[in-house]
């Protein structure tokens, strides 16, 4: 983890004006003395800053959208003390002008748009680089969960691993008391001390789902100033504070993927161990045709199979070990029970007898009831009043007790559709 502080102190400048520019080397010199960037220790949190006639803290991590904008405008206004930071996670922008540099997504234009914002909103900005964290954590993850046929969600690891776990850490060591993103929900505290995530008011826009791996140390430092908000608001809320990003289009893809090609991804990153073509199979082991790789194909698809079956098809199930790919009629899809291991619980500790909740296994699945128990692995069944379609291996599965997070976990297995166990 490197402070991108004094070799791009460029990006600060642009960020803040000088009054906020030379608070920011106070900030600095000021943890450098307290030796506060040793790991573990932090300011002290004991009765809070407001209680020593200092504002509390609270790290921003902006993106150079309009959310997290927003975020950083709601809590400055609020009092606190922001600091904004922009994670240099992926890009690789050696060798390339500037303009090449934004056609390829590379990070600039997100580090100069934070950084306008930054200045118009007088708050110190920082470029702190995770690259080589967000390699081993996240895109090592992603592909070897393809290679595995599973189909991964590496937001929600980024959020636990990244966004929350290494800027908490980075954060802390700033004297912060508080991170804050511009997620859409809103962080509580239940009345059995637990914290726990409540869906936003924006039920268009609610992000709980990627986020139910969050732990309790975690959500105790987060503060989500967005929850409370319609999207229309928020675009409203940065026209009027004059951000300049307040029309900027929101980002849709995986942000390393940026040309949405995850097989050519894949291809690139992992060379020789990806799995060569192999054979079409119905679901008795007949051969069909051939597909491209195990990796380009996932539960549920429907488009570039290129089989010729006078009917549609779609992927059921995945077969690394054989390097087949099944394809099936709509109806195989379906499953009423889903299993579920790596169980993160929120609103409670621990799930002591089974229980009616409702279910999202993946981010726009508008939802279905049913009850979840414990596995004698440790993990979570869920049995659904109504089948859901095309639960797949290495996607989540998220349970709610009314709009309260009450935990989730990754899917392992499904009965009534062909997937694979873990």
């Amino acid at each position: 983890m490197t402070v991108v502080f004094f070799e791009r102190v460029f990006y600060n400048i642009v960020a803040a004006d000088c009054k906020a520019f030379m608070e920011s080397i106070k900030v600095l010199l000021s943890c450098v003395e307290k030796k506060s960037f040793q790991k573990g220790r932090s300011f002290p949190r004991e009765g809070g800053w407001k209680g020593m006639g200092m504002k509390e803290r609270v790290v921003v991590g902006m993106s150079g959208g309009v959310d997290s904008s927003v975020a950083a405008y709601l809590l400055k206004e609020q009092g606190y003390d922001v600091v904004g930071v922009t994670m240099q996670l992926w890009q690789e922008c050696g060798g390339v002008s500037l303009s090449d540099k934004e056609e390829a997504g590379c990070g600039w234009k997100t580090v100069e748009d934070a950084g306008a914002v930054a200045q118009v909103l007088g708050i110190p900005h920082y470029v702190v680089d995770f690259r080589e964290r967000f390699s081993c954590c996240v895109k090592d993850y992603f592909v070897e969960e393809y290679l595995r046929g599973h189909t991964p969600n590496p937001c929600i690891v980024c959020n636990r691993r990244i966004k929350w776990e290494a800027l908490l850490q980075w954060s802390l060591e700033l004297g912060a008391q508080y991170i804050a993103t511009g997620h859409y929900a809103r962080v509580v505290k239940l009345p059995n001390g637990r914290f726990s995530l409540r869906s936003s008011v924006s039920s268009d826009k609610d992000q709980t789902y990627v986020l139910y791996s969050l732990t309790q140390e975690q959500l105790s430092c987060t503060l989500m100033p967005l929850g409370e908000y319609e999207k229309s608001r928020i675009r409203a809320i940065a026209r009027e504070a004059g951000l300049p990003v307040a029309q900027k289009p929101d980002s849709q893809e995986i942000c390393f993927v940026p040309d949405d090609n995850y097989g050519g991804f894949i291809d690139r990153a992992a060379g020789e161990r990806v799995p060569g073509p192999g054979n079409f199979v119905d679901e008795e082991g007949k051969v069909l045709g051939r597909h491209r790789g195990i990796t380009h194909y996932t539960i549920g698809q429907r488009r570039g199979l290129g089989l010729p079956m006078g009917e549609r098809v779609y992927v059921t199930q995945i077969r690394p070990a054989a390097n087949e790919v099944v394809v099936g009629r709509e109806e195989a899809l379906f499953a009423r029970e889903v299993c579920c291991g790596q169980v993160n619980f929120m609103g409670v500790e621990d799930l002591e007898a089974p229980v009616r909740a409702f279910a999202k296994i993946r981010y726009r699945h508008k939802g279905e009831y049913c009850r979840v128990e414990k596995t004698e692995d440790g993990g979570l069944r869920a049995c659904f009043e109504k089948p859901v379609r095309a639960p797949a291996p290495g996607q989540s599965v998220c349970f709610y007790l009314d709009d309260y997070v009450l935990g989730g976990g990754v899917i392992v297995s499904a009965r009534g559709a062909f997937l694979p166990g873990p």
